[in-house]
């Protein structure tokens, strides 16, 4: 886990230093510079395996230079595969053997890499740079081209220098709270998608982008429910078994979650140590998972540490995540996470974590909401229109968000879609044309449950949990690997029959089942929380002054396209008359924290 970075603009040294600099905590261990022809490679290196200088960055080998962020975890198969054909090697890194993998098959070594990973490789010979993410987008990948130019960074705060804010990415993130890819805060630099791979040509000046994984149509596989219970249990030992391997302290992250809990009580169990585990709490009963996480590690036998999480720590971390997510991000778990990764750090360097379980099993609060108001959908939409119009719903004390969603929304797909974007709400001028890069879901499955858990992992994991989980761990350089993410496992759960991952309102259900060979079902079988923290609460209280003074009248009316009277009426609701906005309030202290941060008011105007 490291942050990379490449440029072909002649900067002075001092300038490449003071970029790396900036990120230097994705790579406290060795910075390596390093000028090949007209390119400048700089790496950071956050040392996890094969600890030697040998293996410090940039590598070259028979005219490939390489910076690489990120580990390939099927990296011995891969050497051993390359031992037989001939190749020699000088250190026990991955790097080297994706370096030499990419000498021996090109880019078709991305088709036999299993990790999370973030490239570029250059060749001397041909002039000409091969760049990949991995397949779901785990580590980060932002670029600037512009004809001639090229900027390469693992973040974007080194390449913010003469940029101009995206007015449109403003709006975007309003919406869906992130800024997803291609997409950055500013304009002329972008994401490379996840699954894909960038060719540049030097001698034209051409660049390719092309595709090399995505989600596939479904094909239900003909399978007993046992034996896919038996096969996913053995995908699962083993994609924890290979994100084991480590030279450097190694531990794993344990709420009070079926997910975290499975990925612990399997680490467990193959590991040949007594594992650390780690959790945060809050004293608000409605959001702690302390106590269930406790009784967890001592089923398992681990070395556990539970921090609790209070306001004072969260008005200390703020500027912390302005610092290390560089674009604006309002997933408030954000907090707890940077937490979480800040004691960790005091004890290992690696952590495993259960995120992607609930993208591929179907874990989500909305995925039982979308269940419960199907039959709702299912109505023509002139008469939930009538319904809506007739006022029945405040009769009854039925107007719940969800009920008055479906009702108002005209396909399912749309309904879907209402889960992860506000459609405007916060906007003077809607537009969704953003959602264009997003349509797969639609095509891949007819199933209405696996169409919403396809775009949750498309938009939702890519563009907030999996740069939460980056930007949280590499702000104390700690390397969290997430076995849910091995692309075997969610290849697996998308063939499986639906009822085997969601039965009656019983969400992940296989991996339910799975988990009783660990744990006792009457200690897992708790509601679902999440990694929440209590800022409703804080908003009204603790906290109260510090938003106000953030969300004032210059800031807010320096937001392009931001409908500031119906917010400032949000803002007055949720202070004084106990009406929830919480995300919408969030979303725009957050940004309002980074305009600061960036001297971007002005350029807003």
């Amino acid at each position: 886990m490291c942050g990379i970075y490449l440029t072909n603009i002649p900067f002075e040294k001092n300038t490449i230093e003071e970029k790396l600099d900036s990120i230097s905590y994705r790579g406290p261990d060795y910075t390596g510079i390093e000028n090949i022809k007209n390119l400048t490679f700089g790496h950071l290196r956050l040392a996890i395996l094969d600890l030697d200088p040998r293996s410090n960055q940039p590598m070259t080998y028979d005219g490939l230079t390489i910076v690489f962020n990120g580990e390939i975890y099927n990296y011995k198969e891969i050497k051993r595969e390359l031992l037989e054909l001939g190749y020699e090697f000088k250190t026990e890194s991955d790097t080297e053997v994706l370096l030499i993998g990419y000498k021996h098959w090109g880019k078709s070594i991305l088709d036999k890499a299993n990790g999370m990973f973030a490239f570029s490789i250059y060749n001397v010979e041909t002039n000409k740079l091969f760049s990949a993410r991995d397949r779901l987008g785990q580590k980060p990948f932002y670029y600037s081209w512009n004809g001639k130019e090229i900027e390469i960074c693992s973040q974007l705060k080194p390449l913010l220098r003469g940029k101009k804010i995206n007015k449109d990415a403003v709006s975007i993130f309003l919406d869906c709270m992130f800024v997803p890819s291609p997409y950055t805060i500013v304009e002329e630099v972008f994401k490379l998608p996840p699954g894909n791979y960038m060719e540049l040509d030097f001698n034209t000046n051409e660049l390719l982008i092309e595709e090399y994984w995505n989600l596939k149509k479904v094909e239900i596989q003909d399978i007993s429910y046992e034996e896919a219970k038996n096969k996913l249990h053995e995908l699962l030992c083993d994609a924890v078994k290979i994100r084991l391997q480590s030279d450097v302290p190694i531990g794993s992250f344990l709420s009070g979650g079926i997910d975290s809990a499975l990925i612990s009580s399997i680490a467990s169990k193959v590991s040949d140590k007594k594992i650390n585990t780690f959790s945060i709490g809050f004293n608000e009963s409605k959001f702690d998972e302390s106590k269930i996480a406790e009784k967890y590690a001592e089923i398992i036998t681990s070395n556990h540490k539970t921090t609790i999480c209070k306001p004072d720590d969260f008005l200390d971390l703020i500027p912390k995540l302005v610092e290390v997510y560089d674009e604006p991000f309002a997933d408030s778990s954000a907090l707890p996470s940077l937490l979480l990764n800040k004691v960790t750090k005091q004890y290992v360097t690696v952590a495993l974590s259960g995120d992607g379980g609930d993208e591929s099993f179907i874990g989500y609060g909305h995925f039982d909401s979308l269940v419960k108001n199907k039959r709702i959908m299912d109505l023509p939409y002139w008469f939930r229109r009538l319904v809506v119009a007739s006022g029945v719903l405040k009769v009854f004390k039925m107007d719940s968000h969800r009920i008055i969603n479906a009702l108002n929304t005209k396909t399912r797909n749309d309904f879907i879609e209402n889960i992860f974007s506000r459609k405007g709400m916060l906007l003077k001028n809607k537009n969704q044309t953003w959602m264009k890069y997003y349509q797969g879901y639609k095509y891949w499955s007819n199933i209405f449950l696996q169409k919403a858990a396809d775009l949750n992992i498309k938009l939702w994991l890519e563009n907030d949990s999996n740069v939460k989980v980056d930007r949280a761990s590499m702000a104390y350089s700690v390397e969290v690997r997430s076995p849910f993410l091995d692309y075997r496992i969610v290849e697996f759960a998308r063939i499986l029959p639906m009822h085997f991952k969601y039965e009656s309102g019983r969400q992940k259900r296989i991996l339910r089942d799975i988990l009783k060979d660990y744990i006792p079902e009457s200690v897992f079988n708790q509601p679902k929380r999440g990694f929440a923290v209590p800022i409703e609460k804080w908003m009204r209280k603790e906290l109260k002054e510090e938003f106000l003074k953030a969300l004032n009248d210059e800031f807010l009316n320096s937001v392009p396209n931001l409908n500031v009277k119906k917010f400032k009426t949000m803002l007055d609701e949720h202070m004084n008359h106990n009406i929830d906005h919480t995300a919408n309030i969030w979303k725009l202290y957050v940004l309002s924290k980074w305009y600061v941060e960036f001297n971007s008011i002005n350029e807003l105007k």
